[in-house]
């Protein structure tokens, strides 16, 4: 199945030169879909045109960003290494409140580029 999701400039340019390998989303009924093997197709918010082509890798299900934080490689989530030391999983409620991610969960999505 293909899935097709927006991004923004910063982490779009991370997937695209293999910094980033974690995409971090909210578990809602869009993101339930998504199964090992399946391929997402991200695009560039600023410029829809350009996209990447994703495999995906693995899925890592966390009832809360806090709980991914712990267990996940920052660095692997779109953090550079100078930045993981004030990484917060409260960065995350600038795109998804603590009631979603309680409503919700949240995902990390292992993905692997194609293209």
């Amino acid at each position: 199945m293909i899935h097709n999701m927006k991004l923004n400039d910063a982490p779009f340019e991370m997937i695209q030169k293999g910094q980033k390998t974690i995409e971090l989303r909210l578990n809602d009924e869009k993101r339930r879909l998504i199964k090992t093997g399946d391929r997402i197709i991200f695009s560039k918010t600023t410029e829809p045109e350009k996209k990447l082509e994703t495999l995906v890798k693995e899925i890592h299900s966390f009832d809360s960003f806090e709980e991914l934080y712990k267990s996940l490689p920052l660095e692997k989530c779109g953090y550079l290494p100078e930045e993981i030391k004030d990484a917060s999983y409260k960065d995350m409620e600038e795109y998804y409140s603590s009631e979603r991610q309680a409503q919700f969960g949240v995902l990390g999505i292992e993905i692997v580029l194609l293209k």
